[in-house]
């Protein structure tokens, strides 16, 4: 993630109130945020003053379109609008935008896009440097001695996960450990833009092979080059897409749009995707021949629930704050479908209720709370603070294995403080 007390965004729109609207949710994301009100007044803004421009497109006098294409060379920018449509957002990215949201949009799809766009360096997207996978659970063990055998590997590795599961951290660390980690690390989302877009991004364009083409534009494979390609989502890779991109694999070479020759490349490929690709295959939706070109290696990333006791762990890696008892108890017991993004947000909204030393219940989002009146926990019977204690401790050490030094790590504790625990009371 993209250190946010870094990034300066300017925000454009002539309406005051999404414009104070999205300025708010920004700065309380820590985002350092300036506003404007018209496309002339972004202009006036030095440009080495931010870092990244979300504007609206529709706005009097000159519109975002305006914008873009005099600050698409220095700074990304985001356009969004009402009127959102295909022609708009082809138009959008043909102008230089970096992204293009529709209205009304998700805040936290704004901050993703704003991520992306901030780690995008010099016209590329590039992933920040690979982050530490969190985790003490022994499936965290083994996914970390994966990677640590399939790195240096110049295969190709399928990535696959539920959503929030951090498939781009496994990405990362992939490419932190091959021989390519002093090359680029370049991602796009086959999800995130229409075919002929996406066709463009990937494998480049020529010089009037459409209109707007006024120079030839390598593609992310060429931005790529001594480096890593990261294909998000490519279960979502549009069909007519897949032969091409079969081929450039193949061969190692891609043919810009528009033009007559092919250009080699140099790159590692690493795919990632929440979707059952073999389903897709079944389904006619994802060609078998390419299914086995992305999938020669392959890191399944385990879901929270299936990873005990680490939701403690990413519980102190997000906030210095404890944990009441039974907040504890409930982040023992939850499903977590959302898995670790849902964790995030949820200490997140907690972090900024609470209101004691400790994350409280009533500080939890309503979706939890919800489940827990749902469901009640066996943990959670009236006993004294002691033995609720101790029944805690019993199930990290369960989770563990039995592993005290693990169970010490999950605790936040000492382990010589685990070992007279266990003495006082007799295990």
């Amino acid at each position: 993630m993209v250190t946010a007390s870094k990034s300066r965004v300017l925000v454009v729109d002539d309406d005051p109130a999404m414009r104070d609207m999205v300025a708010t949710h920004l700065t309380r994301h820590g985002y350092p945020v300036a506003t404007c009100a018209s496309v002339a007044e972004a202009l006036a803004t030095p440009v080495e003053s931010i870092d990244v421009v979300v504007s609206d497109i529709r706005m009097p006098e000159q519109d975002g379109m305006v914008l873009c294409r005099a600050l698409q060379s220095r700074v990304p920018v985001i356009l969004v609008t009402a009127f959102g449509s295909m022609d708009t957002a082809i138009a959008a990215l043909r102008a230089g935008a970096f992204d293009f949201l529709p209205k009304p949009f998700r805040i936290d799809a704004l901050i993703a896009t704003i991520e992306r766009a901030l780690a995008r360096g010099e016209g590329e997207r590039r992933l920040p440097p690979a982050a530490t996978l969190v985790g003490e659970s022994p499936a965290m063990i083994d996914l970390r001695a994966k990677i640590a055998r399939l790195g240096p590997s110049e295969s190709p590795v399928l990535v696959s996960g539920e959503s929030g599961t951090g498939k781009e951290l496994v990405v990362r660390a992939l490419h932190a450990a091959s021989p390519r980690a002093h090359g680029p690390l370049i991602a796009v989302n086959c999800a995130a833009m229409p075919a002929p877009l996406l066709e463009s991004e990937l494998f480049g364009h020529a010089r009037g092979s459409f209109t707007g083409a006024t120079h030839d534009k390598p593609g992310l494979f060429a931005a790529a080059r001594g480096g890593t390609l990261f294909l998000d989502e490519i279960g979502e890779l549009p069909l007519e897409l897949q032969p091409k991109l079969l081929r450039a694999l193949q061969e190692r070479a891609v043919r810009p749009v528009g033009a007559t020759a092919e250009v080699p490349i140099d790159v590692r490929v690493i795919a990632a995707t929440h979707r059952d690709l073999e389903q897709l295959v079944e389904a006619g939706r994802f060609r078998e021949d390419l299914y086995f070109r992305v999938h020669v290696l392959h890191v399944a990333v385990p879901p929270l629930r299936a990873r005990a006791g680490d939701a403690f762990v990413l519980a102190r890696h997000f906030t210095e704050q404890p944990l009441a008892p039974e907040v504890a108890t409930l982040f023992a017991e939850y499903p977590w479908p959302g898995n670790v993004r849902e964790l995030e947000s949820a200490l997140a909204h907690a972090t900024a209720l609470a209101t004691g030393p400790e994350i409280a219940m009533l500080d939890l989002p309503e979706r939890l709370r919800a489940w827990r009146a749902r469901v009640p926990s066996p943990g959670v019977e009236l006993c004294s603070l002691a033995d609720l204690e101790k029944k805690h401790v019993a199930r990290v050490l369960e989770s563990t294995s039995g592993n005290k030094a693990a169970a010490a790590r999950i605790l936040g504790i000492e382990r010589k403080t685990l070992y007279r625990m266990l003495e006082r009371w007799g295990t």
